[in-house]
């Protein structure tokens, strides 16, 4: 039996059809991924679903009846809920305030506060969840809080469950143990909605794949009866390439010169303690570890976003220690930030003001105290064309675009700066294959053009990929040097253990 069919939805927004007569069935008691490049509708078609956005054309049945959901309340009655891919909660409230939030159980006038607590106990334990439910928010990591997230919608008495991309802000163990939840809620009766471009998960977890491509329904498929390869010809409309083709590296000078590095974290922890690096022209240079290493700490220290403690950093025999962060971009820095909100986009600004954030006051974008809007638009309108950034406009807020077209400005503004040295922190985070295919290519470029590339990502897959050498780091230390060309992935992952591989190399 069908518990949701969606007949002939579309969407219009200002300049873009998001959603276009698109169907949509899914099984009661299955797990249903819908499959779609970066901007290609699947949020929007969900949050029609959820009750978010109204459709402008088209049918909705639950449950084999016909219904017309004017918001996430009535959304919630007929059994729906959401897991969004950025987490709708209060930092200072615990895990019960949070998931109660609205549905407060009462007793005598006040909140049953040792009732609720239970409650969110026992649906934990139910399903696997292993929550704390007196734990603070602001206190739980990333994972912990998408599993209240998906305590919120089963203590609202969800059956139909809505997944929103998310895996995109986990580590692969993390991801591993969202597998094993969504398998539990499903022997339990419930029903996913998995909206994912993440192919090996879908071939992991999924029964039945639903493929969009720029709004449009492409197919419906099982995932028996399918494989990566096919989904991704289906989802990008053309053949898609998984290997990174490049040839051997030929590094030169050297272009970043890290030594006896320490840097603390915002708890004034030790994060980064006597770290060494060395990075050279026309070569990429992997970090992997797992994450909590000090990655972040120290290209945070790189890019003058954090303060070194002790040691010293150099660009092209230069010192750059300490130094402000416009300082260290005009002296050859790009940086691709591991957190696009926070750090790469001014989400309220336009994407084509966005071009300019690192720029904006040179010419030709400024005369004087004067912006040169019609320079600023011209650059724009060219980086958007050359790196495929999915957007109605120059003028749309940066804020109004799927997450892979946000990264994707992001790169083309990076990237066209031609810096000596490009920081690249989990530069495909959230991006689909034909994307991720574009953005290692572009890096590989970098490469070849002779500038220095330092990648950071939690892919132990893409780091081995892409990388000429591979620095592992541990506990803020480098433990140890792979070539990514005979390493095996247990053998660096022994090393990101804080153990010893046999092949270490250093060249």
């Amino acid at each position: 039996m069908n518990i949701v069919e969606m007949k002939g939805i579309t969407k219009r927004f200002p300049g873009i059809v998001a959603n276009d007569r698109i169907h949509l069935e899914v099984k009661e008691g299955e797990i249903h991924a819908l499959l779609g490049e970066n901007g290609a509708g699947k949020s929007t078609l969900m949050n029609i679903l959820f009750g978010l956005y109204q459709p402008d054309e088209g049918e909705i049945w639950i449950k084999g009846k016909p219904v017309h959901i004017t918001g996430p309340n009535m959304a919630g009655e007929l059994g729906i809920g959401m897991v969004h891919q950025h987490f709708m909660l209060v930092d200072p409230f615990t895990v019960t305030e949070n998931i109660i939030l609205g549905r407060e159980p009462v007793k005598g006038g006040w909140i049953d506060r040792a009732r609720a607590e239970r409650e969110v106990r026992e649906i934990s334990d139910r399903y696997g969840l292993r929550v704390d439910p007196r734990a603070r928010v602001r206190d739980i990591s990333v994972g912990m809080q998408q599993r209240v997230e998906i305590l919120k919608t089963l203590y609202r008495g969800a059956d139909i469950l809505i997944f929103d991309e998310p895996t995109a802000v986990l580590s692969p163990q993390e991801i591993q143990e969202l597998m094993e939840i969504m398998n539990n809620l499903v022997k339990e009766g419930k029903t996913i909605i998995f909206i994912t471009h993440k192919l090996k998960e879908i071939m992991q977890v999924c029964d039945t794949v639903t493929v969009i491509r720029r709004g449009k329904y492409i197919d419906r498929v099982k995932v028996e009866d399918t494989d990566e390869n096919r989904l991704a010809s289906m989802m990008v409309g053309r053949e898609v390439s998984f290997a990174v083709e490049k040839e051997a590296a030929k590094p030169k000078e050297t272009v970043l010169s890290i030594e006896d590095l320490h840097v603390t974290d915002s708890r004034g922890v030790g994060a980064v303690n006597g770290l060494d690096l060395e990075i050279r022209a026309g070569e990429i240079v992997g970090i992997a570890g797992v994450d909590g290493n000090g990655q972040t700490e120290l290209l945070e220290a790189i890019t003058g976003l954090r303060k070194v403690q002790k040691g010293r950093i150099q660009l092209n025999h230069s010192e750059i220690t300490n130094r402000r962060p416009r300082e260290i971009t005009e002296s050859g820095v790009g940086h691709i930030p591991e957190d696009r909100h926070r750090r790469g986009l001014v989400l309220d600004f336009s994407i084509g003001e966005n071009m300019v954030l690192q720029t904006y006051y040179q010419a030709p974008f400024a005369k004087g105290i004067n912006l040169q809007y019609d320079q600023i638009h011209r650059y724009a309108e060219r980086l958007i064309q050359e790196f495929d950034v999915r957007t109605p406009d120059i003028h749309t807020p940066a804020r109004a675009l799927s997450g892979g077209n946000q990264q994707k400005g992001i790169i083309a503004r990076e990237v066209d700066r031609d810096p000596d040295l490009l920081i690249a922190a989990q530069p495909t985070r959230g991006l689909d294959v034909g994307a991720i295919e574009f953005i290692h290519k572009r890096l590989v470029e970098q490469r070849d053009k002779g500038k220095a590339v330092l990648l950071m990502s939690l892919e132990l897959d893409e780091v081995m990929k892409l990388s000429d050498r591979v620095a592992v780091i541990y506990e803020g230390k480098i433990a140890g040097w792979v070539n990514p060309q005979t390493a095996t992935e247990e053998e660096v992952g022994l090393l990101m253990a804080g153990g010893k591989a046999g092949t270490e190399v250093k060249h």
